[in-house]
């Protein structure tokens, strides 16, 4: 059986901006991403996406919303992530470098895709758009895309 790693991510938005953090270490260094990390016995996947969303920025969510879910599998770790992804225009405070991640306000025509997952570029736009999604994706490395399905769901979905 393969191992299944489950996580959150959250990705901020605020006047026609999203929040990005440059990855400082571990799995993903020196990517953009958002925000999270793998869920803990006894916590909710909500309550595992604002613990994250305060080590690694600082912020406090107001109401997170899930808009998608993700899963990967990479060809040469027989690993499966699966991601719940949210997003927020409510939160408090100002975003703050941890030892995790570097924050950083992108305009939402200029997200730096080039720097971020090669699957980053298919869903983001979804997100912008305010449509909920769902998604695999194989990697053969950890640049490259072998196979994946992206599918755009109904706005009534409910992903909970």
């Amino acid at each position: 059986m393969i191992p299944t790693k489950i996580s959150s991510l959250v990705l901020l938005r605020k006047n026609g901006s999203i929040l990005l953090g440059m990855k400082k270490r571990g799995f993903g260094i020196g990517k953009w991403n958002g925000f999270g990390g793998k869920i803990e016995k006894g916590e909710t996947m909500l309550e595992c996406a604002k613990r994250h969303l305060l080590e690694e920025a600082g912020l406090v969510a107001e109401d997170l919303e899930e808009v998608g879910r993700l899963e990967f599998e990479f060809i040469e770790d027989p690993l499966i992530m699966k991601v719940h992804v949210f997003t927020s225009t409510r939160f408090q405070g100002e975003p703050h470098e941890s030892e995790e991640m570097r924050p950083q306000w992108f305009p939402e025509s200029k997200v730096p895709f080039d720097e971020m997952w090669a699957d980053d570029r298919l869903w983001i736009p979804l997100l912008l758009q305010g449509s909920k999604f769902r998604g695999c994706f194989q990697f053969q490395d950890m640049d490259t895309i072998s196979w994946y399905h992206l599918e755009e769901l109904p706005s009534t979905t409910s992903l909970t």
